[in-house]
């Protein structure tokens, strides 16, 4: 007689092998099911600047993308959605700092827009007209919005891409007055416009009075402003906002004032 011995099977082993292969079947057929799918809808966010002001609306990055594709983007398997290409394609644009792009469980495809933000208004005199932001990047003038920012008139070098780079530069200058003046909350709320003269001094312009603050160049700026606040704060009260006609700051230690 034959004493034949059956291996000794674990079970438990069998059932755990068979429960990761019908998961994985699972899974497999629900990722094909949504790749085969459509987007139920395009939910397009634009995050407003600080100020509240939207420079590019939702409409705008919609024909943009529909330009990019060549096709309403809810007609498009999500299989075939390039979603890191629709994030190029909105960062190309000069309103965009970053784009973000995904589809959600519901197959909802989400755009996520941060603008950039503008920072100073360039109208030269050789008829440019745009935004810089606090980088150096340019931006045209947005159709939705007119961004209140200060503003920069004058003899401006023309813009170039690396203008932050170069050692002596109008434009690179206005950027580092322009932050000056931006993070000091007395300077931001009195001053609204920089003029640059032929001879290339930089001269503010205030929001209350018509004098004129002669700057000189954009050296010893902190040692400036400190003159001008004080000279605001402890003189002008007293002998009152229109005495002046310019307010000249160029020499040091000084603030020399004409009527």
């Amino acid at each position: 007689m034959l004493n034949l011995r059956l291996p000794n099977l674990r079970y438990d082993r069998i059932y755990w092998v068979l429960f990761l292969v019908i998961i994985t079947v699972i899974l497999i057929g629900a990722i094909t099911r949504k790749r085969n799918s459509y987007p139920t809808s395009t939910e397009v966010n634009v995050v407003a600047l600080a100020n509240g002001e939207k420079l590019i609306s939702e409409g705008d990055v919609r024909q943009a993308l529909l330009r990019a594709f060549g096709n309403d983007l809810e007609n498009t398997e999500i299989a075939t959605l390039d979603v890191e290409r629709m994030e190029r394609v909105m960062e190309e644009d000069p309103f965009v700092e970053d784009a973000e792009t995904y589809v959600d469980q519901n197959n909802i495809l989400h755009v996520d827009i941060r603008q950039r933000a503008p920072m100073l208004r360039i109208l030269d005199q050789n008829g440019g007209n745009y935004y810089l932001d606090d980088k150096g990047i340019k931006m045209p003038p947005s159709t939705n919005f007119t961004a209140r920012v200060l503003v920069a008139t004058g003899n401006i070098a023309p813009y170039t891409p690396e203008f932050m780079q170069k050692k002596r530069n109008t434009l690179k200058d206005l950027v580092t007055i322009t932050k000056a003046i931006l993070k000091d909350d007395f300077l931001a709320d009195n001053i609204q416009q920089v003029h640059v003269n032929n001879a290339g001094e930089f001269i503010l312009v205030p929001l209350v009075g018509d004098q004129k603050i002669i700057l000189g160049n954009a050296r010893r700026l902190d040692n400036k402003f400190d003159r001008l606040k004080t000279f605001y704060k402890k003189a002008m009260p007293y002998v009152g906002w229109q005495q002046y006609r310019s307010i000249n700051l160029k020499y040091n230690g000084q603030v020399v004032c004409k009527r």
